[in-house]
């Protein structure tokens, strides 16, 4: 396989604000909390690095689910990080939650699709893995 490149682009806007642009031609706001010189008007970096990787394994979870004809009527991943308090502030644990809603799930097929996204599949929790621990759950809600 050959490497992949991406380039993006992050660019001040005022204050502590940024805005981050990439190939797909998106953007979002980037900004500190009023106590570091922001105002609070986008997201924190490390914020959305929980973002990020809750987005990643949920693509890889719902593929894998709709693969297997499961009747996934709503997922959420509830991503909980716990950062060091000395610099830098890294994660040292992250808890990922998924809350799968639908309709006859199996409990074998949504475990499964969560132990490919985080053993095989999702980049994010790849390169994560590699700083902090872990920890992965799940809820299932069956609807009538």
């Amino acid at each position: 396989m050959a490497e992949e490149t991406v380039d993006v682009r992050v660019t001040l806007l005022e204050g502590m604000r940024f805005e981050a642009s990439g190939p797909s031609g998106h953007t979002v706001l980037l900004d500190a909390a009023p106590a570091f010189g922001g105002q609070g008007a986008g997201f924190k970096p490390m914020e959305l690095l929980l973002v990020s990787y809750g987005g990643c394994t949920g693509m890889d979870v719902i593929s894998i689910l709709r693969k297997k004809r499961q009747e996934v009527t709503g997922l959420e991943i509830r991503l909980h990080g716990v950062r060091r308090a000395e610099h830098p502030k890294v994660y040292t644990e992250i808890e990922l939650e998924y809350v799968v809603r639908g309709r006859g799930l199996s409990e074998e097929a949504v475990r499964r699709a969560i132990a490919l996204s985080q053993e095989k599949y999702c980049s994010v929790g790849g390169m994560l893995k590699q700083a902090a621990a872990i920890r992965t759950r799940y809820r299932l809600v069956q609807e009538a």
